[in-house]
């Protein structure tokens, strides 16, 4: 079992940043990639960004690319978010996402944490 708890969010002027934090426990030697999904009201859940365990590979959504970065702390067990240059359409609730596997692969989903870009 792996359990999520994400924070960081909040309320955030367009233009402004915010960093979103992940901490992950349990069977954590079991994933393979993480990552950040959003939805906002009446949308489905879509990915943001991911990053491999192995080796740090990132990817992002295109609509977030020069203005996101995901990052991780192998020792803390932490993933992490920033978001720079927020955009009205960013307001979204954000669920941090670990893909493991022991037999089979499994998705496993924090809570989420609101974000909303207001002026």
């Amino acid at each position: 079992q792996v359990q999520l708890v994400e924070s960081g969010g909040g309320l955030v002027q367009p233009g402004g940043s915010l960093r979103l934090s992940c901490v992950a426990s349990g069977s954590i030697e079991s994933i393979s990639k993480m990552g950040w999904y959003r939805q906002g009201p009446g949308n489905q859940r879509d990915l943001v960004a991911s990053i491999t365990t192995r080796d740090s590979t990132t990817s992002y959504a295109e609509p977030v690319k020069g203005r996101f970065t995901i990052s991780r702390d192998k020792a803390r067990n932490m993933v992490y978010l920033e978001m720079n240059d927020l955009k009205f359409e960013d307001t979204a609730v954000y669920y941090c996402h670990a893909l493991s596997r022991t037999t089979v692969f499994f998705n496993y989903w924090g809570q989420g944490t609101q974000v909303t870009v207001s002026s």
